[in-house]
């Protein structure tokens, strides 16, 4: 074991000291840039691929974006498997380590934990039965995709296939197995879990019953207000059904007991949900943090109203800032389109997955969004003598085996249980088996005895053939198959839009969307109750769509689908709150009422939109604000005769998101319990039960110093949408409680709207003072509003030199939280970029070759690759890159050919 010690040791030194001789440091040598160079991707000559009928041609253009050409199906995609594998790999291995449970072979003990919650909900178990019942079509392009990564693998291992497996063999053995078409369905489980909607609000509704009356929970959760942000589907929605007959509502409430019994479980358990809520945090997250700025904007404008005389599709899906980008381009051509051959695809796509996620193909294009149907529920769970109570009676659990294998140590089993709601996901923390063990007793309800459990119904827990929609969608050539495509689209629940060379748009909700007996899924619903368990599906004809609507465009950006009046099933109650949508309505309108063409540039200029919806309403009521102290003047000021554009050069949007920022602290964050503040952010609050401490060190009489708890990304309040609705409900209520806060150190608090105004202007302009100096002069957004792209795993908890060798970054950035140019940010936790438009396109149906396309970083994963982040500048300037789709266009465009062959 020494001897193997100090061989490790080693081999850090060496890698070190080689790629700090790469990044510049030090004046390297042949050896040492080889060595780095050793995983980039050969792109030019020829290669022997075995598993080939016939010849494949792989081109790239100058940004390393790959076109692949071939005679077959199963040519086509182990092609893609080798050249994903090429630029990407590590990205990939990462990512099916997480949905199969098995981060700790990588990583070690660290990951134990999260494995262990990975495998009780059991995505990988899931997946595996999925593939079983996907098409034979999309089975044999799996296997050909396998195929091309493990032909890859053969060829290439440790530093040959990505510098951060030289990192890796510092601390185990580890090597890469092959790859298997589970692992690409797998992915889809990692894709719908981070969209997998209003979990995270379930939880924190429950938090807040530990400090706030159920009124006022719902004034921080207000109605979508229908009247000002317009649905996605016009008027009726076309369901293929008839119209909706009011008092026909899916979701019933039951009466009397088991209602009472449910928020009154609810409200007791509450504070021990912060355990739930911890954990759900810790599962990886692919997309990013699960929260309200994950969403995405599309929209398709029908060649009525465009320059070209035919449709353009714009879409900028929001994700988290991710190093290499979530998404890859690729174009995937067959040479001679037929039905032994039938693709002839281009857009992006995830590294690890066959065909194109989003995109187009001869005929149509389509974009999406995410949908935020309701598809997951808590439940309460009132365990007895080895089983769990329903109805009353006893049932005994379903129970499996896990072995979690651990990097250079011992393997770890654990038992995971599953009622008949899902699997039982308190059982992965110590603290978790604590929920709701003060939960009340009453006639509706179970002894507590030692309390309550909880799990988890989720759609996506139950197989589906949505990788058989992703192929399908490559295939379409109308509209008839691309809704065809979107019934098996079953999770996670996006919003599809659609457009075509014919003129024709569209749009379809797909997914697989839980038609509840009882309860709305706003709280943890009592799992021993039978009324609360799900009676089946909405069925698919029945889901909203809309083809050519007479205005000409449609719109979505995670606004709500239809108007819940008029619409006969409960979608959700957590739509975001429409404020991205009606912009891009409104800008959409004011051209074509105006009389205007609407071009590639306008869709474009409309993407990097940074008007700021909630200066608009707050500055008005700042400026009235009697500033006294010239310093503060100062600041107020900048606000006179802003456009409420966030520019990253703006010293107005600045000022006011700071103001913004500390007028929800103190409005609102303030009164939060622990468990939805963030970590740091501490406060001297009265206890809510009798074993606290009487006297703090301070000597404040029956005061306790408690701190939050949640991450920056994902404390509350975040500045979103939903805070600027519930604002616009108060703020002409200028004596809400909710502007009152409490004493501070003797002096008295703010007691109404201007005063609470007032304290947040002062408090901004010191902590810019703090961040950006005294000089107003100098202030800009994008100081504030930085962007570092960090490489995932070993880039964000890796040694400090490999985190200082893999990352990137800052960019200083203009737009904000809920504009179109969604660079999102928590204000609970600061103004870093927390999420992005993750890519940006603009197809012209007109046209393909005259689209547009820019990715957030690059081609590769391979660190000092001239494509790891050559694209970033661009994107944050909101340039794009032309989008070379046809063959002569992208014979054109071709810096690098590579031929594979049999």
């Amino acid at each position: 074991m020494p001897a193997k010690k100090t061989s490790r040791r080693a081999r850090l030194i060496v890698i070190a000291v080689v790629l700090l001789l790469v990044a510049g440091i030090g004046g390297g040598t042949f050896w040492s840039i080889s060595s780095v160079r050793d995983s980039f991707p050969q792109t030019t000559g020829s290669l022997k691929l075995k598993g080939l009928d016939d010849p494949v041609t792989v081109q790239r253009d100058r940004e390393g974006i790959p076109q692949v050409y071939a005679d077959s199906s199963k040519d086509l995609f182990t092609a893609q498997g080798y050249v994903q594998a090429q630029d990407r790999f590590w990205e990939m291995d990462v990512r099916r380590h997480t949905t199969a449970g098995r981060l700790s072979e990588m990583f070690g003990k660290s990951q134990v934990k999260t494995d262990a919650f990975l495998r009780t909900l059991g995505w990988r178990r899931v997946a595996e039965k999925e593939y079983a019942s996907l098409a034979p079509s999309t089975k044999a392009n799996l296997k050909a995709y396998s195929a091309g990564v493990n032909a890859y693998l053969k060829d290439h291992k440790g530093t040959a296939a990505s510098v951060e497996y030289g990192a890796l063999e510092l601390s185990n053995d580890y090597t890469p197995h092959k790859w298997s078409p589970v692992d690409s369905v797998a992915w889809l489980k990692a894709m719908a879990w981070d969209l997998r909607s209003n979990m995270k609000s379930e939880v924190d509704r429950s938090l807040m019953t530990s400090r706030l009356t159920r009124q006022q929970i719902e004034e921080l959760y207000p109605e979508y207000p229908t009247d000002r942000h317009e649905p996605i589907v016009d008027s009726e929605a076309k369901a293929g059904r008839e119209k909706f007959v009011p008092g026909g509502s899916s979701s019933a409430t039951p009466n009397g007991g088991a209602a009472a019994a449910q928020q009154a479980a609810v409200r007791k358990a509450g504070s021990r949900l912060s355990s739930v809520a911890t954990q759900l945090d810790k599962v990886p997250a692919m997309l990013g943090p699960s929260n309200s700025g994950i969403g995405s904007n599309s929209w398709v404008v029908s060649g009525e109203h465009t320059t070209t005389g035919k449709p353009l599709l714009a879409n900028d899906p929001h994700l988290a800032p991710q190093l290499p980008s979530v998404w890859y381009q690729m174009g995937l051509h067959c040479r001679t389109v037929s039905k032994a051959c039938p693709y002839d695809v281009s857009g992006f796509t995830f590294s690890g997955m066959p065909g194109v996620v989003i995109g187009h193909n001869q005929q149509i294009s389509w974009g999406m969004t995410n949908l935020g149907a309701d598809v997951t529920d808590l439940y309460l769970e009132k365990f007895r003598d080895g089983g769990y109570l329903y109805d009353g009676k006893r049932r005994p659990y379903r129970t499996r085996q896990e072995t979690i294998k651990v990097a250079d140590g011992p393997s770890r089993e654990i038992t995971v249980r599953e009622t008949d709601n899902g699997p039982v996901i308190s059982d992965r923390d110590s603290e978790l088996r604590k929920v709701g063990d003060e939960a009340p007793v009453d006639n509706a309800a179970p002894d507590r005895g030692d309390g309550y459990g909880v799990s988890l119904r989720w759609t996506a827990l139950s197989p589906s053939k949505s990788m058989d929609a992703i192929f399908k969608l490559n295939r379409a050539s109308d509209f008839k198959g691309f809704r065809a495509a979107a019934r098996d689209f079953a999770a996670p629940s996006q919003n599809l839009i659609y457009a075509d060379t014919k003129g024709n748009i569209g749009y379809q909700a797909p997914g697989r969307i839980p038609v509840r007996a009882a309860g709305d899924g706003r709280y943890p619903a009592p799992g021993w109750d039978s009324r609360y368990r799900w009676k089946g599906y909405i069925p698919q004809d029945a889901l909203p769509w809309e083809y050519n609507p007479e205005r000409g465009y449609i719109v979505t950006a995670n606004q709500a689908v239809v108007d819940k009046k008029k619409y006969p099933y409960m979608l959700t109650e957590d739509w975001s709150y429409g404020t991205r949508s009606q912009r891009i309505n409104d800008l959409i309108k004011s051209k074509i009422e105006d009389g205007g063409k609407i071009s590639t540039n306008d869709m474009q200029t409309m993407q990097m939109d940074n008007s700021s919806e909630i200066a608009k309403l707050l500055v008005p009521y700042l400026l009235k604000i009697d500033v006294k102290d010239g310093y503060v003047r100062e600041a107020q000021q900048l606000l006179e005769g802003w456009d409420y554009t966030q520019d990253r050069d703006s010293a107005p949007a600045a000022y006011f998101n700071a103001v913004w920022r500390n007028m929800l602290l103190l409005a609102f964050g303030n009164k939060l319990p622990k468990e939805l503040r963030v970590k740091g952010d501490c406060l001297n609050v009265r206890p809510t039960d009798d074993s606290a401490p009487v006297d703090d060190l301070s000597g404040n009489t029956r005061l306790v110093r408690e701190c939050g708890v949640r991450d920056a990304a994902s404390g509350q309040p975040d500045g979103g949408d939903r805070w600027y609705e519930v604002v616009r409900k108060l703020i002409k209520d200028s004596d809400s409680d909710w502007w009152k806060t409490p004493d501070n150190k003797g002096r008295p608090g703010d007691q109404n709207r201007d005063e609470l105004l007032a304290h947040a202007m002062k408090n901004a302009r010191w902590e810019l003072t703090s961040k950006l100096g005294k000089d107003i002069e100098t202030w800009s957004w994008g100081r504030l509003h930085l962007l570092l792209l960090k490489n995932q795993t070993i880039g964000t908890e890796g040694p400090g030199f490999m985190q200082w060798l893999l990352n990137r970054g800052p960019w200083d950035l203009g737009g904000g939280e809920d504009a179109v140019n969604a660079t999102g940010w928590n204000a609970a936790g600061g103004y870093e970029v927390v999420w992005v438009p993750s890519m940006r396109m603009v197809v012209n149906l007109d046209d393909f070759d005259k689209s547009r396309w820019i990715n957030l970083t690059g081609a590769s994963g391979h660190t000092y690759n001239p494509h790891y982040v050559d694209q970033m500048d661009k994107w944050s300037e909101g340039a794009t890159l032309k989008w070379a789709f046809s063959e002569k266009a992208v014979e054109k465009a071709t810096e690098d050919k590579m031929a594979f062959t049999p």
